[in-house]
């Protein structure tokens, strides 16, 4: 499916009285080629920057987004200021559409109306657990009520909803993140961000592992449970638009401990398709020789490092008399024994 083309501006923690656990925003989205700008003028002259930069004719549209913070947060006629900026372009076509995040205690019918009316097309709510407790010891702010309430209230009101959840949160275990996972299925949400906890510098996560009262995910873990979410979210047709903290310098300089790898998107991809990989060929008849074809895109994927999957899948016997075909006429995530 193809993407659309975005053009980022930040605007980190604005809008948002919390200090989550595991939070500092200005890590998480110092995204290269991103603007932190937040006048009007700032964010025209980002826009054209943007637009001025090569991209493919065939995506989805463009997008403005704001990220980080809580867009619905700000006071309205800073919300008003930042949105107007982008109506020149969404009027000449130049633009397609604009996307926010914004927690889930933020939303109201006043707002999805007035972010309806100015153009936002994409809410993405940061919901982060279904569990009560693990929201309270994360220092949310918000409750599992609130974020039903903001799905179904966006969802009315005509515009694509986003949600985000986090794996490894103090007092989480897999099952919760589980149950999670499809209780946020079941609300049938467009988009998914999956995000594992990592634990940044400065943040009261780092306090408490350094107290020894929190331990976050070891990278194992946390690609297979992530890969189990995005099963969850498979199957109920939600399209999981990333698993893993986009890869920056300054993510990077401010993680202390945590499941962060630069690929942690492809291992969870890596990860599923092999299992179904598995169960299409543990399914077959023994000894029954055939072609299992899979996308072409998806081979990098299938193979793993070093050809990993591979090898694992051979020394099952799963293999045997079986010819491995990529195609390029099949779209990702197709597993066809023949």
């Amino acid at each position: 499916m193809p993407r659309p083309f975005i053009i980022p501006f930040f605007i980190a923690h604005q809008g948002c009285p919390h200090l989550c656990s595991f939070c500092d925003q200005h890590a998480i989205t110092g995204g290269e080629g991103a603007s932190t700008g937040t006048s009007r003028e700032e964010i025209m002259a980002g826009i054209r920057a943007g637009l001025e930069r090569p991209h493919r004719q065939d995506r989805r549209g463009i997008q403005v987004a704001f990220y980080g913070g809580s867009f619905t947060g700000l006071p309205l006629g800073k919300q008003q200021e930042l949105l107007s900026a982008v109506q020149p372009f969404l009027a000449s076509g130049e633009v397609d559409g604009i996307r926010l995040s914004t927690r889930p205690d933020y939303i109201s019918g006043e707002i999805v109306s007035f972010l309806k009316s100015s153009g936002v097309t994409i809410v993405e709510l940061g919901v982060q657990s279904m569990n009560a407790q693990v929201l309270v010891a994360s220092g949310r702010g918000h409750t599992v009520a609130d974020s039903e309430r903001a799905i179904g209230l966006l969802q009315e009101g005509g515009l694509t909803v986003g949600v985000q959840l986090m794996i490894g949160l103090p007092g989480e275990g897999t099952g919760s993140v589980l149950r999670g996972a499809e209780r946020l299925a079941a609300l049938r949400p467009d988009l998914a961000r999956i995000y594992p906890v990592v634990v940044l510098r400065g943040s009261r996560l780092a306090n408490d592992l350094q107290a020894g009262s929190y331990r976050p995910l070891c990278l194992p873990k946390a690609v297979a449970l992530s890969g189990r979410v995005k099963e969850i979210f498979d199957d109920a047709g939600i399209r999981v638009i990333r698993s893993g903290l986009q890869d920056t310098d300054s993510l990077q300089e401010s993680i202390v401990a945590g499941p962060f790898h630069p690929a942690f998107g492809e291992m969870v991809l890596s990860r599923n398709l092999f299992r179904k990989v598995v169960e299409v060929l543990s399914g077959a008849r023994n000894g029954r020789p055939g072609r299992l074809r899979l996308s072409s895109f998806d081979q990098s994927v299938m193979r793993g490092p070093g050809n990993r999957n591979l090898r694992r899948l051979e020394r099952r016997g799963l293999l045997d008399g079986i010819e491995l075909v990529f195609d390029p006429d099949l779209p990702r995530n197709s597993v066809v024994l023949e």
